[in-house]
């Protein structure tokens, strides 16, 4: 029984749900440095999409962070099947940030004191973002390719997310593929139990464009 009830648990972990511990504090208030929360590694299977508004867990490799050049070995491979099976930390290239545009849309800010533009809709973030943070003090202009998604912290003064890195071969995008699950629940500290609702605010940019509307 303690196999069968072991091995189940294994199985949870890799294909359903995930917990994870929260580095930084790059989604303050909504993750806290050291929360535990639980990804849903279901919530995307069978065709459905990252949307907008949804926070979510990926690896950054390739888009956040370089490829290693270097073949992995027994000891990585082993690692990297240690961590899907959520025995060993997700390690460094585990990010969780979150999704502001979907394959498609056109984002935009103009800098300090105004709002992100989806499709040329003013999102209002006041529910979620850091106390007196901008919703950018970084102006940009992107068109989220296909199959990609443009990633931001809510902590967006303590965040290096898709703007930091405009400049590198990915485009500050991460790919669909990479990501992990969708962050639902915060489970520990018990305190701060809690589910991580899409904010009602992207309600607003709905029908205007990409696979916002989509399941």
């Amino acid at each position: 029984m303690v196999g069968i009830c072991l091995t189940a648990l294994l199985l949870v972990n890799a294909f359903v749900a995930r917990p994870f511990a929260v580095p930084s504090g790059s989604m303050e208030e909504t993750l806290r440095p050291g929360d535990r929360l639980v990804a849903n590694q279901l919530a995307y299977a069978f065709g459905g999409h990252p949307q907008r508004g949804d926070v979510v867990v990926f690896d950054g490799t390739g888009s956040f962070l370089r490829e290693s050049a270097k073949p992995e070995g027994f000891r990585d491979g082993l690692r990297s099947f240690a961590q899907d099976l959520g025995l060993a930390p997700a390690g460094d290239t585990v990010y969780v940030k979150r999704v502001i545009g979907v394959g498609g849309d056109r984002v935009t800010s103009t800098g300090p004191g105004a709002p992100i533009t989806v499709n040329g809709v003013p999102v209002d973030e006041t529910s979620y973002l850091s106390p007196g943070d901008d919703p950018s003090a970084v102006a940009f202009d992107v068109v989220v390719p296909a199959g990609k998604l443009w990633v931001m912290g809510d902590h967006r003064s303590a965040s290096r997310d898709s703007r930091d890195h405009l400049g590198e071969p990915g485009g500050g995008f991460v790919p669909e593929k990479k990501v992990i699950g969708r962050a639902d629940w915060v489970v520990y500290p018990f305190s701060r139990w809690t589910s991580l609702d899409r904010p009602a605010a992207f309600a607003a940019t709905a029908g205007t464009g990409g696979h916002g509307d989509q399941g």
